[in-house]
């Protein structure tokens, strides 16, 4: 073979080699076609989308997780709010009754004065002592009422088993049935609250 010969043959080989080789750009693509089949077929766009469909199934259940914890926090804010308000109107109705055992005790009292008043001496040595146990006896009713003592109303009214203690029942013809005849005892109301129900004979 001459020297022409072989020199044509080499350039032959060389550009039978050239369009053999891939390019950067070929093997690239290749790379990323081998990637997208080992992978499944899955490219980089699903992999992006799986993220979102994560964060947005993490987003709900903290969001939900939030509004129980919220809710629970109204509950417990209702719940204090209730415990205070009831523990404020204890501690005023403690303080309204407060006296309410001592000024049941003096009640007796009160029923002796009257009773003592009621059967007063006659004669004139007797008056100055007469008005002396009056005066005490006004005195004592005064304070009591300024507690909020007060006596009640019985005779005429309609029978109330929570203020009247019926004791006995009688006809008149005075009163329809059912109502208050004649008061045995007094009866007390402290403010609202009763105190001692009134013993009273009631019209049949």
């Amino acid at each position: 073979m001459s020297k022409e010969q072989s020199m044509h043959t080499e350039n032959e080989t060389e550009i039978l080699n050239e369009q053999e080789a891939p390019t950067a750009e070929e093997s690239a693509a290749q790379g990323a076609d081998d990637a997208y089949s080992e992978s499944g077929g899955q490219t980089s766009e699903g992999a992006s989308n799986e993220s979102v469909d994560e964060l947005k199934a993490r987003i709900e259940a903290l969001t939900a997780q939030s509004e129980d914890y919220v809710q629970r926090l109204a509950r417990s804010q209702a719940d204090f709010d209730n415990f205070r308000k009831r523990t404020v109107r204890e501690k005023e109705e403690l303080g309204k009754y407060a006296s309410s055992k001592l000024i049941a005790e003096l009640i007796p009292v009160i029923d002796n004065f009257s009773r003592a008043l009621d059967t007063r001496p006659q004669g004139e040595a007797s008056e100055s002592f007469v008005k002396g146990v009056e005066m005490i006896y006004r005195q004592f009713d005064s304070v009591l009422q300024a507690e909020g003592l007060t006596t009640m109303e019985t005779v005429g009214q309609p029978f109330n088993p929570e203020f009247h203690q019926a004791v006995m029942q009688v006809e008149s013809d005075e009163h329809e049935e059912g109502i208050v005849v004649e008061e045995l005892q007094k009866g007390y109301m402290l403010k609202d609250k009763v105190l001692r129900p009134a013993m009273v004979k009631v019209s049949g």
